[in-house]
């Protein structure tokens, strides 16, 4: 079965930091392109960040230079690592991975991680 579990959301204040992971089970991790899905209250779901297999990274033009995406996959995790934050971040963060070898519907999510930037 597989399962995509994300840690590492929470509170922070504008300007800090904190290091989303997304842990993989029941799927060939090292073929699969990961990323990371953004949601707001009453907004849609929006890519962040993504990483293929071969780990090149994509960033959305809001984030670049503040947010790193890696992958580790000796431990089948992919990490969100964000810097400077801003209120503007807050949302539902989702993992979301898909096979090399498989199409659009293939997709698999995580539950999402409440990150909140707030003073």
């Amino acid at each position: 079965q597989v399962h995509l579990v994300e840690f590492g959301g929470g509170l922070v204040q504008p300007g800090g930091s904190l290091r989303l992971s997304c842990v993989a089970s029941g799927i060939p991790f090292s073929v699969y392109g990961m990323a990371w899905y953004r949601q707001a209250p009453g907004e849609e779901r929006k890519l962040v960040a993504g990483i293929t297999s071969g780990s090149t990274p994509v960033y959305q033009p809001s984030v670049k230079g503040r947010f790193t995406i890696s992958r580790d996959n000796a431990k089948n995790t992919t990490y969100l690592q964000m810097t400077n934050l801003q209120p503007e971040d807050t949302a539902v963060y989702y993992c979301w991975g898909r096979s090399d070898y498989d199409g659009p519907g293939a997709e698999k999510w995580g539950q999402g991680t409440q990150v909140t930037v707030s003073s």
